[in-house]
């Protein structure tokens, strides 16, 4: 998997947007997350129909959390994303002529499944509250403050 992901890089914006009073402009989510702003609409626009966000349109208008962080885990915000994590790893041809090759892909394969089932269980498990509690103390995070600062490159 490539990291930072798709779904890290959300998870990072809805947790700079739990510490915001006011709603954020995907202008000012995009310059958090080095990305476009139009990207951070489309993103937002799925998290908006999973119920995760919701937006404010016109001056003051922005994105904001729909629900606590405690009830938003992190498998609500994968589904909504609809992105898979699969393992991407070549197990070979599943229409192979070789029964070995058949049989070693089918089992992997099988294995993989069952891998990314056991993943997606355990972001079930995991609310952003509990990944914000990860950051550390976080009280002027909370409290409204400026985001802690960034230690991207």
């Amino acid at each position: 998997m490539k990291t930072p992901s798709r779904l890290s890089t959300v998870l990072h914006g809805l947790l700079h947007m739990a510490g915001q009073v006011e709603p954020m402009t995907s202008d000012t989510l995009a310059q958090c997350l080095h990305t476009n702003p139009v990207v951070v609409r489309r993103t937002m626009a799925s998290l908006r129909q999973a119920g995760i966000v919701q937006s404010l349109r016109g001056h003051g208008g922005g994105w904001s959390l729909a629900r606590p962080l405690s009830a938003i885990s992190l498998r609500d915000v994968y589904a909504a994303l609809q992105e898979s994590v699969t393992l991407k790893v070549d197990i070979g041809a599943p229409h192979s002529q070789c029964l070995v090759e058949r049989a070693v892909t089918r089992v992997l394969a099988d294995v993989y499944r069952d891998a990314e089932a056991m993943l997606v269980a355990r972001l079930g498990d995991i609310s952003l509250q509990a990944l914000l509690h990860d950051i550390g103390d976080g009280a002027p995070f909370i409290a409204g403050g400026p985001p802690p600062p960034h230690s991207h490159p």
